[in-house]
């Protein structure tokens, strides 16, 4: 069989387990109201969670910078590609976050991969929630630490694997890796019992804020500003593609942290900087968060979260609301009702998440209105009239 015959296997493999992917692009703006194919459809399934992605302000930012720095910043970071959007964005970052300084990457999953190897080696222990993003996991296993993953918010096996790397690996360093908000469940770890934990056995914590900056916080800062606890947590990492509305990662966190980052962060190191118009946007997007309009926003989300969690009779805790309905086949049927009835929420499946935890991944924007969700509420419960209401069904959607 030769190279292409294997691909075709490959893919009719995929296509025989409903696991083949394609792209569907939209025309025209991301937005909670987009056209797909010729058709209008209602968006209930970006992380766009503040509708910052096509603010004006944010496009006024890089179109003042386009001007200024071009396209392209034609270099890396260490090299000549820093420029001052990117200074003033990290500026920004650590102000809002209350740490020493930040650091800015080219995406999310590049500054888990750069953050983990650079802070672990071979001897070291990482120890990752299962539920732990792809780029979290892909991260550790690039730094060759020894890895112990606990099941999703399990201090008693967290507190087990603790007590193994004090035990086999004395003296090296431990990394306890979480989410603020899981991607794919919407819900939040046990934050300060996974402190106390750290604290206990000398380990360090990195908290990835990805879907919790600009939802969670008195200023949109996440989870580690409504629970007061951002001294007590050595990494905070998080994307500013979501409800920041522009595109890239960052890390906050000590003055020594970033130094060694900008030294041995390899993702960090060997790319090309950001292009400095998108650093200004999401500067931009972060002072929008930070201020009254952010304040405004985020009470408009969670009036909106409250509206469809009290609708499906289940209890939300982000504005990622999980419909788990098992089967790969089932959730791609329900995707494809969906969006017959106008509604954009796609299945999601393996390898995203567990064999046979496949589910429609509804996530809220403060852009929605209440009308809309009561007419997705509507279609739901007309595809399965039964499967939201039942205790069973709300445990195994894990809401």
């Amino acid at each position: 069989m030769d190279f292409e015959e294997r691909l075709v296997a490959d893919l009719e493999k995929l296509a025989n387990q409903n696991l083949l992917r394609c792209l569907r692009p939209l025309q025209g703006r991301q937005q909670v109201r987009v056209q797909r194919g010729g058709r209008r459809l209602l968006n209930f399934s970006a992380n766009d969670y503040l509708g910052l992605a096509c603010h004006p302000k944010l496009q006024e930012s890089a179109l003042k910078a386009l001007d200024r720095y071009g396209v392209g910043a034609g270099a890396s970071r260490l090299v000549c590609g820093s420029l001052p959007p990117h200074e003033e964005l990290e500026k920004e970052l650590a102000t809002w976050k209350n740490t020493d300084t930040a650091l800015s990457f080219s995406s999310g999953y590049a500054a888990a991969l750069g953050i983990l190897p650079a802070l672990a080696s071979t001897g070291d222990v990482i120890i990752l929630d299962k539920l732990s993003h792809a780029s979290l996991v892909d991260g550790a296993r690039l730094s060759r630490a020894d890895l112990r993953v606990f099941p999703h918010n399990d201090l008693a096996r967290l507190h087990r694997h603790l007590i193994w790397a004090q035990k086999n690996r004395p003296g090296r360093r431990i990394v306890i890796v979480t989410e603020s908000i899981f991607s794919m469940d919407g819900d939040r770890p046990p934050l300060k019992e996974i402190i106390a934990l750290k604290n206990d056995f000398g380990a360090v914590l990195l908290l990835d804020e990805a879907h919790a900056v600009g939802v969670l916080g008195k200023t949109g800062a996440g989870l580690v500003e409504e629970m007061h606890c951002g001294k007590e947590v050595e990494i905070q990492m998080g994307t500013l593609s979501k409800a920041i509305g522009a595109s890239g990662g960052y890390v906050c966190g000590s003055r020594r942290l970033i130094d060694t980052l900008i030294n041995r962060g390899r993702s960090f190191v060997f790319s090309t900087a950001p292009p400095a118009c998108i650093a200004a946007a999401a500067l931009e997007g972060i002072r929008i968060i930070r201020g009254r309009e952010g304040t405004e926003l985020r009470n408009r989300l969670w009036n909106n979260i409250r509206l469809f969690s009290k609708n499906l009779n289940v209890v939300a805790q982000s504005a990622i609301l999980p419909w788990t309905i098992g089967e790969e086949a089932q959730a791609m049927e329900a995707a494809s009702w969906l969006e017959s009835q106008g509604y954009l929420a796609p299945a999601i499946r393996y390898p995203t998440v567990a064999k046979g935890r496949a589910r429609i991944r509804f996530t809220l924007s403060a852009t929605h209105s209440p009308l809309e969700i009561e007419g997705l509420t509507q279609s739901v419960q007309t595809f399965s009239p039964k499967s939201l209401f039942t205790e069973e069904e709300r445990i195994a959607c894990t809401l």
